[in-house]
């Protein structure tokens, strides 16, 4: 049986400072392609729910509002695993985690392929609910694991590094729909279920062979201090924001697309392309620049996240527009949203991660796991959020009503962060200045004294 690899001799060993490109070790590269398989392989039983779930739940007894907790549950699960097994994930081990939460949600997934075989009403989505929870905690360790190991193994550029991982992600989300869609009209409701179930569970043992053991020691720090800082809080708000506005369209665009449009479970899926595919092509881009010109981080997100409240209220469009739903429209405005979501979600990870660092947190597995772990919690916050909260609305007004809310919460996020980070700066500036005239005042006596 393979050894334990230790990536390094203790969790407080400083970054190396940046230097001239050095190629990768062996296994740098093995652990990229260890989670870039798990990125992908996930995001792609994650996205097949989409086109054909809604409708099929539809037939069981479920109504939107149902729908939008089956989807929100989901998200509950994943918070408090996500916030649990960041906590501990030195005790836990990050390898094991993975490995284990891969496991769990390669036989969730091969499960809820069997729920249709359940008699409708009540058992339906009642397992519903039990499957998908259990699946939450399981994708919650895989991704909280993930991250934590990319940012220890690359601590110099982890939004370049996550960014480049984003492809995978993008990949997953853009195979998933069209392709989960198309088995459905092909073979059924239970085969996308069970082929994808059984991709997860190939890749346990894939990762048991090829992942690293890092060394680490626990830490005395604690979620709640994290929140303490303004700017960090901020930046969570703004990944609400949009996972909010990925689990609202999760819920009810294909059951508009549907009505509206008159479009095949297949077609959704080709329209859900619109968001994840400019994601997938501009993550890498901004995961350098933002390595490159850290100071633009806050900048890049203030912009993502208008342009992402500008993409939701023309999305239906907003009634108050009086323009009537178009097709082109929807597209395009779906493209302009995935292209905003990459600007705002890239910088957030290694900008939370530099403040935390910043507030006296130790440099090493524990900070990066409970950073993970407040990243996929309010990750999940907003999953849990949008689906109930655009379910409702969209029963009871319109799914275009819905989308200007989605759209109001991004654009909210914007001048929040933007006002918190002007705040920052004129601090920053008066403590400066206060610094230079303190400087200044022991010469100014020196001199009087003098004379």
């Amino acid at each position: 049986m393979e050894e334990p690899v230790d990536l390094q001799p203790a969790d407080d060993v400083t970054p190396e400072e940046p230097g001239p490109p050095q190629r990768m070790t062996r296994q740098e590269i093995l652990t990229l392609i260890s989670v870039a398989s798990v990125n992908f392989s996930s995001m792609i039983c994650y996205s097949i729910l989409g086109p054909f779930f809604p409708n099929e739940a539809v037939k069981k007894g479920a109504n939107q509002t149902v729908i939008g907790l089956i989807f929100g549950c989901y998200a509950v699960c994943n918070l408090i695993g996500s916030l649990i097994l960041g906590r501990y994930i030195v005790q836990i081990g990050a390898k094991f985690m993975l490995v284990a939460g891969l496991f769990v949600s390669s036989g969730c997934t091969i499960m809820f392929g069997l729920l249709t075989r359940v008699p409708s009403g009540a058992p339906f989505i009642a397992l519903c609910f039990v499957v998908r929870s259990i699946d939450a905690v399981g994708f919650a360790g895989a991704m909280t694991s993930s991250f934590s190991m990319v940012a220890k193994m690359f601590p110099n550029k982890v939004a370049t590094v996550l960014g480049s991982l984003e492809i995978f992600t993008g990949l997953g989300l853009i195979v998933g729909p069209p392709f989960g869609g198309w088995l459905y009209q092909s073979f059924g409701y239970e085969v996308p279920f069970m082929l994808l179930g059984c991709l997860l569970l190939i890749m346990v043992p894939f990762n048991i062979y090829i992942l690293p053991t890092i060394a680490a020691r626990p830490s005395k720090d604690s979620f709640l201090r994290l929140l303490t800082k303004p700017k960090i809080v901020m930046i969570c708000y703004m990944t609400f924001t949009l996972s909010a506005g990925l689990g609202f369209l999760d819920a009810t665009l294909s059951l508009f697309a549907i009505k509206t449009f008159g479009l095949s479970p297949g077609y959704v899926g080709l329209i859900m392309l619109s968001v994840s595919l400019p994601y997938c092509l501009v993550s890498p881009l901004l995961g350098y620049l933002t390595d490159k010109y850290p100071v633009i981080r806050p900048w890049i997100m203030v912009i993502g996240g208008s342009v992402t409240a500008v993409g939701f209220c023309m999305l239906g469009p907003a009634p108050f527009l009086h323009i009537p739903s178009q097709l082109w429209l929807m597209v395009i405005m779906l493209s302009l949203i995935g292209f905003s979501l990459g600007m705002t979600a890239i910088p957030t990870f290694p900008e939370i991660i530099s403040s935390a660092y910043g507030l006296g947190y130790e440099e090493g597995l524990s900070t990066l796991g409970m950073v993970s772990g407040l990243f996929g919690a309010v990750w999940s916050l907003g999953m849990f959020y949008g689906p109930i909260v655009g379910g409702l609305v969209t029963q009871h007004l319109s799914f275009n009503w819905a989308a200007v809310v989605q759209g109001g919460l991004a654009f909210l996020g914007a001048v929040l962060l933007a006002s918190c980070y002007l705040c920052e700066r004129t601090q920053q500036r008066a403590r400066e200045d206060a610094g230079q005239t303190s400087e200044a005042t022991p010469l100014l006596t020196e001199r009087r004294q003098s004379k």
